[in-house]
């Protein structure tokens, strides 16, 4: 039994980004920080509203890197494995954190939607490697069991919220 999406919360956002096809980046990014993901539902609503074609919502949804059609977990946690931080060894932090969450290479979020993981390129913090960042707040000189501190750091603050 499938719920009905609720386009509320879309609508006020196309309505104060001027309902315009123009807008559509900002449009897709204010609907993705509310959702954490952008829903399959939004296309068709965003199209009519806009007045473009779903081919065209979707291609732009799909061009940027930072969009994403997948639900994501409350806490994003991005390793970097740049050169400076996979030199100091940010893949055995990776391993740690995918064991703790039970997540692999192909499964990123875990199933309560708590924990998305991902890998980058570089966040920017080479001098500070190896780094991640935890919806973009940046722990520096990370080792596996600090990691591991962090995740159980993050449940009891979910825990309580």
């Amino acid at each position: 039994m499938s719920r009905e999406f609720d386009f509320s919360e879309v609508e006020k956002i196309i309505v104060a980004n001027g309902c315009s096809a123009q807008a559509i980046i900002s449009i897709l990014q204010e609907i993705q920080e509310h959702y954490h993901y952008l829903p399959q539902e939004v296309f068709p609503y965003l199209a009519k509203r806009l007045e473009i074609s779903e081919a065209k919502a979707y291609s732009v949804a799909t061009f940027y890197e930072n969009f994403s059609l997948e639900p994501k977990g409350k806490y994003v946690i991005k390793v970097c494995d740049g050169t400076a931080c996979h030199v100091r060894r940010s893949i055995p932090i990776l391993e740690r954190l995918r064991k703790d969450l039970g997540l692999t290479e192909g499964k990123k979020t875990t199933d309560d939607l708590l924990f998305t993981l991902e890998t980058v390129s570089c966040l920017g913090a080479c001098g500070l490697a190896p780094v991640l960042t935890v919806n973009d707040k940046v722990y520096a000189a990370m080792t596996p069991d600090k990691a591991s501190e962090l995740l159980k750091t993050l449940k009891e603050e979910a825990a309580n919220a």
